[in-house]
């Protein structure tokens, strides 16, 4: 079978933690012919989808070892799958992809569908379920932004469409840097951003879960550093063996309809305490730490399921 990724770039990728080499190796050990493009490669004309791709094969089971083909046209009504899997930001140039993307024949399965994708951005489609999120505020208002944070004694404030821990900070009414922070919000992007109750749970970690097919298959604990409020492995966070517990459990059961409803077959969601506090569906990661702690290969369970669908 072709197989295309939409990824960022190959050589940017870190072959130690990054989430979709494995799911590219798994399609090779599978006999597919795998291709890797941008956003910026998609082109539409004829009415129909093309990318300027490169075919990526890997030399041994080292997901560093690998070779990139030379660029060439591919029309991607050819692909039987394709993953859209580079991160967010939500820029034009992405958006743009989406939609060029969605014209393709019906026939070629994409994971995930750019609908879903396209109204899911991970820090709202949260709120489609205030039973079991942190009070949340979506704004661009000093004003609303402390008065939401009046209510607590400290908050979290956090870009809406940033990744990987970026540009998290505390805030806490005590702090000198206070107004600073939220007008540095304000001031440095057009865009609102999000306000979140500040979960003191964070101190024992958070879950990263993931779903496929709207079904949880694995999770780790991923613990801050000390002094810090984020988790995140690309920020320093360390990835801990964990079992899901009746309340993720349940959280996975609260949104399974609509990740399903909507196409999204790869899903991250995260957890802290007994609150989901995102849905991760462009790329989503943390399969290889799940496949080093927990034995479990994601990436595996990933193509099982395509392919019996």
């Amino acid at each position: 079978m072709n197989v295309s990724f939409q990824l960022d770039e190959v050589s940017s990728l870190n072959y130690q933690t990054d989430s979709s080499l494995p799911i590219i190796y798994e399609s090779q050990k599978r006999k597919n012919k795998n291709y890797v493009f941008k956003p910026e490669d998609v082109s539409f004309y004829e009415d129909k989808v093309y990318a300027f791709v490169d075919e990526i094969v890997f030399h041994s089971a080292g997901l560093h070892d690998f070779s990139l083909s030379k660029k060439k046209l591919f029309s991607l009504d050819k692909s039987n799958f394709l993953f859209i899997r580079q991160d967010p930001p939500y820029d034009m140039t992405y958006v743009t992809s989406l939609h060029l993307l969605e014209l393709l024949d019906k026939k070629v399965k994409i994971v995930n569908d750019p609908i879903g994708i396209r109204n899911s951005p991970e820090k709202l489609l949260m709120l489609k379920f205030p039973g079991i999120i942190p009070s949340t505020i979506i704004t661009r208002s000093i004003n609303e932004v402390d008065r939401f944070t009046k209510k607590f004694s400290k908050s979290v404030i956090k870009p809406l469409y940033g990744n990987g821990g970026e540009s998290i900070f505390l805030l806490d009414r005590k702090d000198k840097n206070f107004n600073q922070i939220i007008e540095s919000f304000v001031n440095n992007s057009n865009e609102p951003f999000i306000v979140q109750e500040y979960l003191s749970e964070i101190k024992n970690g958070d879950k990263r879960i993931i779903i496929v097919n709207g079904n949880p298959v694995a999770g780790i604990k991923r613990m801050p550093k000390n002094n810090e409020i984020r988790s995140n492995i690309h920020v320093g966070g360390t990835a801990m063996t964990t079992k899901l517990n009746k309340n993720d459990l349940k959280i996975c059961k609260i949104i399974k309809k609509e990740l399903l409803d909507n196409n999204l077959f790869f899903v991250g969601i995260d957890v802290i305490g007994n609150y989901l506090t995102e849905i991760n569906v462009t790329s989503p990661t943390c399969i290889q730490e799940i496949k080093k702690l927990n034995k479990i290969n994601i990436a595996k369970i990933i193509w099982d399921e395509l392919l019996a669908v």
